[in-house]
């Protein structure tokens, strides 16, 4: 399988740079999420068989869609996104539309809204890039994301685990004491002492991830009571989305040998857990 160019994203990004009416810190969000499309998830899905030109793609919360897009350069013949967030997937149609991405872009919310029949069994590939840590029913998440693949369809989930040094994303929080690693495993009362007095939206997001805590076990009880099977794995001490969202040069450090023998206590250091799943072919 050919991987993708550099020469490609090059080009596209040169394009993205060039659009106008989008506000630039929009246009960075979709930049490092094709980033990561490209150089990461790619090379990846493809060296496992998950994904060649002419599939078609869903990524639930796709937000901009950048990552999506790439799966669109890279050939996917049909490419959908979701998201529960309206001003997003605007942005995220605004870009494609620039880009003349064909992408297919929509509201929807995978575990309280239906499933439209259309959508059942359509898709070859799903993806779920930092987004299963915030629905509250990871096993019932699965279940409904399995409807939409094809027998032997694959879903790739990416995801920190809430034990991990900002699991919790409280670095979102204006709160100088919430940028403190692992502030957010502190018992309740301590934890509230010291969230208190922040208002801000991602306030609610904080409390809803401390409410949810998906762990690694909590999330491999989910698979192995699904329809899904692990195809591959992989894991970061050094996530690599941090060199494309913050522009530095961080190496990406694994530890999936380590996070497979001692998954309870290796989730601690891990700020990336990566799992590759197939459907089962029944």
């Amino acid at each position: 399988m050919v991987p993708p160019s550099h020469a490609q994203a090059k080009k596209l990004l040169e394009a993205v740079a060039e659009i106008k009416g989008v506000p630039p810190v929009v246009l960075h969000y979709w930049r490092h999420q094709f980033l990561i499309g490209w150089y990461e998830l790619l090379p990846f899905l493809m060296n496992h068989g998950a994904f060649h030109p002419g599939m078609a793609v869903i990524e639930i919360g796709c937000g901009e869609a950048g990552v999506l897009s790439a799966f669109t350069v890279a050939g996917a013949t049909e490419a959908a996104g979701t998201d529960i967030e309206k001003p997003r997937l605007e942005a995220a149609a605004s870009i494609a539309t620039a880009l003349r991405l064909p992408l297919y872009l929509t509201l929807h919310d995978i575990l309280r809204d239906e499933i439209p029949s259309q959508w059942h069994a359509r898709f070859d590939l799903v993806l779920l890039r930092d987004v299963i840590e915030h629905l509250e029913d990871t096993a019932a998440a699965l279940v409904r994301i399995a409807k939409l693949l094809r027998p032997n369809g694959h879903l790739m989930v990416v995801f920190p685990p809430y034990p991990s040094p900002f699991g919790g994303h409280q670095h979102l929080s204006v709160n100088r004491l919430m940028k403190i690693p692992y502030i957010h495993l502190l018992p309740d009362k301590l934890f509230y002492y010291v969230f208190r007095g922040d208002f801000l939206v991602e306030r609610s997001e904080v409390l809803w991830l401390r409410r949810i805590r998906l762990s690694l076990p909590k999330f491999l009880r989910a698979v192995r009571s699904s329809e899904f099977e692990i195809v591959a794995q992989r894991h970061y001490l050094i996530r690599p989305a941090f060199r494309y969202r913050l522009k530095l040069p961080f190496p990406s450090v694994p530890l999936t040998a380590l996070v497979r023998l001692l998954p309870s206590l290796m989730q601690y250091f891990c700020t990336e857990a990566g799992y590759l799943l197939r459907k089962s072919s029944k």
